[in-house]
């Protein structure tokens, strides 16, 4: 009797990728959709302390873990954003806040993918899903990174995606309650066509390279083995 296996290429047969994992039900079938395309994937994940407890991060602890059964193997690393969303929300325009706490999220994962040695980033963004990935949003939230920014999900709807999640077994963990922290300070009406532009100005009064800084010095990283 035969059965269909998953399919595929050989995890790492295509090279390592970085994923950014929230504690949602998008970004883990993303990173599983590249390991499916031969990639060996880290995660990283922000969370927002000091500000938020760390049920996002231990979220991501076992959606990590989950996901390792793939490529038996994963490294999760865990990135403090609080202190760089409360300089954002300092100096920039509420409606504004989302797509600048990607862009920062872009740059630090860029900055982390150098070091593990990553050739892309992978996100977990739909488009048209939530307001920060329209056209327009993406385009500019990727302006802010110099290195390639895979979205695997780009053109899969919300029922396809939750399937895939319910198929792969990381379902149940993403459903669990807990503290995003892109819902941190975030307004009820965030813009949905921030331009580049907009972007630099809106920027210009942060000190970027020492809020990457800061970020990385405020990283822990997790590896999980399967079996």
């Amino acid at each position: 009797e035969r059965h269909a296996g998953l399919g595929g290429l050989p995890v790492g047969t295509s090279g390592t990728v970085l994923a950014l994992l929230s504690g949602g039900i998008d970004s883990p079938v993303a990173a599983w959709r590249m390991m499916g395309r031969g990639c060996r994937v880290e995660f990283v994940h922000f969370h927002g302390a000091p500000y938020q407890d760390r049920r996002s991060y231990e979220k991501a602890q076992a959606l990590a873990r989950l996901l390792a059964r793939y490529q038996l193997q994963s490294r999760l690393h865990a990135v403090a954003f609080g202190e760089v969303q409360r300089q954002i929300v300092a100096t920039v325009a509420r409606r504004y806040r989302v797509v600048l706490y990607r862009r920062m999220m872009l740059r630090i994962a860029e900055a982390l993918a150098a070091r593990v040695h990553a050739e892309a980033l992978v996100t977990g963004e739909s488009l048209g899903q939530v307001a920060s990935q329209t056209l327009a949003n993406l385009a500019t939230i990727e302006e802010a990174a110099r290195m390639l920014v895979l979205r695997p999900l780009v053109a899969m709807d919300k029922n396809e995606i939750r399937a895939q999640a319910e198929r792969i077994g990381t379902y149940e963990i993403s459903i669990q309650p807990d503290q995003d922290c892109c819902q941190l300070f975030v307004p009820p009406q965030p813009a949905t066509h921030m331009s580049v532009d907009e972007a630099h100005r809106a920027e210009a009064t942060l000190d970027i390279p020492t809020l990457v800084s800061l970020a990385l010095e405020n990283t822990e990283t997790t590896e999980f083995r399967f079996p």
